[in-house]
Parts: C-alpha cells; sequence; structure tokens
C-alpha cells in the first residue's frame, strides 16, 4: 500500500480542466441533472486529511482484520490460503502486464495474447478437455456461462440439474443466469457427502439440458463423475464438471471422465484470498461445443513473413458481433489474474503440481484423524481432498469466536448446504504445519465440547 499514491489535484488543475472543455463552473458538469434531484450543501464528512494523515487512519483501520499470515487458517469454501510463488508479483506488476483486462488492441498485445495462449494450452491439458477460452470474472460466473451453453445447445430443454454438493454462491448464480434465460434450477439431492444417483435418475428427462457436479465437491468428498456420466448415456444432456484446478493435479481429469464442459475457478494458483476475490474463472469444453464458447479464445498464427504471432481467433461476445449472435452478453475477463495462475503453474511444473496437491490431501486427512481421535465425527464417507465436514454440538458462530481468540481462523458453517445442524466445514491446504493443526485440535475440543 505504501509504494502506491493518490496525487489530488489542486484548484489551479481543476480551472485548468474546466477552461479546456469549456466550462466556468463544475456544476456546468452537471446541467443535464435536474435539480429537484441535485443535493443542496455540502456533505456532512469531517476534513480532509494530509496525505500522512489518511495514510495512518486507514492503515489503523486495516489492522483491525485478521489475516491467514497472523492466524493459522482452517477456512476455506471456495477462497483458499496456498502459498503464493514469489516471482507471481515479480511478473504481473511488469508495467506491460498490469492491466486486470483482456487487450482490446490484440495486434500491439503480443506479450498479452501469448500468456494466455500458454494459460488456455494448460488448463486444457489439466482439465483433459479439448480446448479452454482465454478466461472469465470467476469460477461461479463460469459455472452459470456453462448452463447457459448447454440451455442453448440443447434443443427443447427447459431446466438444468445442480447436485446440492456444489457451492451454494454457484448454485444462486445459476439459478439468477436461469431466470434471465428461461430455465429452472433443480437441485439434485446428496446421499452421504456425494450426489445421490437415484434421486439423480428419477429427475432426468428429455427436457434436462445438463447435470452440474462439483469436483471434489463443496464439502470436500470426490464424486464418481463416471457413474453420474453413465446416467447420461443416450441422452443430449451435458455434463459440466465444476473442478478445482489444483485437486486435478492428483485426480483422474474431468474430459478423461467424460465431461462434456468443464469450469472452475483457478484461486489456488497464484491468487491471493482478497476477502473472497477477485479471481478467474476457466471455461473448456470439447470441439463440438468450440463456436459456442463464451468470451474469447486466442490463436496461435503466422504473419505475412512467417513469423509467429497471437490473434483473436474466436470473440463471440456481443462487442465484437452482432448482439443476437452472441454466446454470451457477460463474460468480463481477469487477465491479469490468468497471467499470475499461468505463472504459478509453470513455477511448480507438472510434478510439483502434484507434489502440492498431494499436500493438500496429507494435511487434511492428518487433521481429520486427528479430530476423530478426540471424538468428533467427520462425515465424509468418500475420499476428499483439503476439506472435509466434522459434526460439531455448539453453535459454529460461537465456536468460531472462541477459536479467534485462542489465535485461529475457524472453519466455515455448512449446516444449511449439508442439511444438518452444525456442520463444520473445515481445510487444511500445504501451508498448515503438523504443530498448527494439532493446536487447533486442541483448541476445538476445548471451545466445541
Amino acid at each position: 500500500m505504501a509504494n502506491f499514491r493518490y496525487l489530488p489535484n489542486t484548484d489551479q488543475d481543476r480551472q485548468e480542466m474546466l477552461e479546456k472543455i469549456g466550462v466556468k463552473d463544475i456544476m456546468d458538469i452537471f446541467s443535464d441533472v435536474p435539480e429537484n434531484v441535485r443535493r443542496e450543501g455540502t456533505m456532512n464528512l469531517p476534513e480532509a486529511l494530509s496525505e500522512y494523515e489518511l495514510l495512518k487512519e486507514t492503515s489503523s483501520m486495516a489492522a483491525k482484520n485478521t489475516t491467514a499470515s497472523q492466524k493459522p487458517y482452517f477456512l476455506g469454501a471456495g477462497t483458499y490460503d496456498h502459498h503464493i510463488p514469489t516471482i507471481v508479483n515479480h511478473l504481473i506488476m511488469r508495467q506491460e502486464f498490469l492491466t486486470a483486462y483482456v487487450p482490446y488492441q490484440p495486434e500491439v498485445s503480443q506479450g498479452e495474447l501469448q500468456a494466455l495462449f500458454e494459460w488456455q494450452t494448460m488448463i486444457a491439458e489439466m482439465t483433459g478437455m479439448d480446448l479452454a477460452n482465454c478466461g472469465l470474472y470467476d469460477g461461479y460466473n463460469a459455472v452459470a456461462e456453462a448452463t447457459n451453453l448447454a440451455f442453448s445447445h440443447v434443443k427443447k430443454s427447459n431446466k438444468v440439474l445442480i447436485s446440492k454438493g456444489v457451492h451454494p454462491q454457484a448454485i444462486e448464480t445459476v439459478t439468477t443466469y436461469g431466470f434471465g434465460k428461461g430455465y429452472a434450477t433443480e437441485e439434485v439431492a446428496i446421499k452421504n457427502d456425494i450426489t445421490d444417483i437415484e434421486d439423480l435418475k428419477a429427475k432426468l428427462d428429455k427436457e434436462v439440458a445438463a447435470v452440474v457436479v462439483q469436483y471434489p465437491n463443496f464439502f470436500g468428498s470426490v464424486e464418481d463423475i463416471k457413474a453420474i456420466k453413465a446416467e447420461l448415456e443416450g441422452s443430449k444432456t451435458l455434463l459440466i464438471v465444476v473442478a478445482n484446478p489444483l485437486a486435478l493435479g492428483k485426480l483422474e481429469k474431468p474430459g478423461v471422465l467424460g465431461a462434456d464442459i468443464t469450469v472452475g475457478d483457478v484461486q489456488p494458483f497464484g491468487i491471493p484470498m482478497s476477502f473472497g476475490g477477485p479471481h478467474c474463472g476457466y471455461f473448456a469444453v470439447t470441439d463440438k461445443l468450440m463456436r459456442k464458447i463464451p468470451s474469447r479464445i486466442v490463436g496461435e498464427t503466422v504473419d505475412e513473413e512467417g513469423k509467429r504471432g497471437f490473434v483473436m481467433t474466436l470473440s463471440t461476445r456481443e462487442q465484437h458481433i452482432r448482439r443476437e449472435k452472441a454466446t454470451s452478453n457477460y463474460s468480463s475477463n481477469q487477465a491479469l489474474y490468468a497471467l499470475a495462475s499461468s505463472i504459478a503453474m509453470t513455477a511448480y511444473g507438472k510434478e510439483g503440481v502434484k507434489e502440492l496437491a498431494q499436500a493438500n490431501i496429507n494435511n487434511a486427512h492428518y487433521l481429520a484423524k486427528q479430530l476423530q481421535d478426540k471424538g468428533f465425527e467427520v462425515l465424509n464417507t468418500k475420499p476428499f481432498f483439503n476439506e472435509f465436514v466434522v459434526k460439531l454440538d455448539k453453535d459454529i458462530t460461537e465456536v468460531n469466536k472462541a477459536l479467534h481468540e485462542k489465535g485461529f481462523v475457524g472453519g466455515y458453517d455448512a449446516s444449511k448446504a449439508f442439511g444438518q445442524e452444525n456442520v463444520y466445514l473445515l481445510c487444511a491446504t500445504e501451508k498448515r504445519t503438523k504443530a498448527e493443526m494439532d493446536s487447533f485440535v486442541s483448541a476445538l475440543a476445548e471451545v466445541a465440547k
């Protein structure tokens, strides 16, 4: 924060700007705003502070926050405390990359386009899909764009089935998109900690555009994607898999298991938690859906001299083609964070990603075992990644307050999503040490029993 400064305008600066645009008074700029809706008088604000005073005040306010660098962090639920290689910030802060958006003059943005091209390649390889676009706003946006695609692709469809094992915020986003597009969202129950196949079979019909499942799911458990795909054989219904890209370092690729669309969020690779965002969504499909993919695809070509170059191969959004032909009217892109994640993945390499994923598996299972030894009930019946759910006897809000006083950031209240009271979702990434986990288990045993 101390490296950035806001440079205010002086009275002389303001006057020169007004003269430049041919206006005498700043209020003349607002002449089109009806007088009856304008605010009269000055706003009730404290006096302006000097730069030093302002920095001191905002630093004091920021110090009231608890961050993962201050206390061991056991909260996941969609945003995770992963290590970020130092090289990530060193590169994304270079001025030629420092834009949060995608280039609109691609011919003069070859470095940016190459970075996005490489990112697409990594996503396609990691997910086992044929191709990927150059990113979306976040993971939940990507899920909803996937259901929109399915609705437009599967004729005479009017609904999507979405597992209750999918993140609740993703379900809400799909429901909102569906309302606008004209399709319904119907939830498929979970049985124990994964999607109930029998409930899925009962709800499948010719009107279902897609089935959405998360892998690993919201409760950390690994869904049986192959079994779910088997239920869709012989139908036009698409399978959408919402996958944690880090978990794919150890799990089978969704494309191999039969996914038609694989989406998710690359936050686990090189993107800070930032109090919940911003993140960066990815979107990968099979060849048959290539021309219905939202946002843009960066392609490789050669110029008239035979030199390698990069271009926008497909730009299917309303700003590039006729509105009625667009695949999406909302396909914002997080190009800077796509770059950050590609740098992180490159820094780790294939073997490094596998090792990182295994460390997350090991830590989560170690933490679960220690809790079981203390008498806690772990509700996961299937293999899980870096999250799992525990049954508590006390109110989770009160438990988390008590844990905070003991120096820990606790887990997430997953009671509503799981369908039981006091269900506690805990996360243990590669950053959690054995000592931290042992201390957390002891603290939780004190405050929750």
